[in-house]
């Protein structure tokens, strides 16, 4: 995996982070339309700090299936 090389969703995840006027994004599709796949746009700041922001999402989505905070 190269996160230079544009994947099959890279066109989407750069006008979301355009109509955000972000410095990054992480776009995650799930059985669309081109099947599934990732795309990652960022700085090397952003991508940098990508590991720990994708942690603690996951951890979240764990806690909220368990019944979690809002369970």
């Amino acid at each position: 995996m190269n996160l230079n090389d544009p994947g099959k969703y890279d066109d989407l995840c750069t006008g979301v982070r355009e109509v955000a006027k972000a410095e990054g994004t992480v776009l995650i599709i799930l059985n669309g339309e081109k099947g599934s796949g990732f795309s990652v746009q960022g700085t090397f700041e952003v991508l940098h700090q990508l590991p720990e922001v994708l942690e603690a999402v996951a951890e979240q989505i764990r806690a909220s299936m368990n019944g979690g905070i809002n369970g």
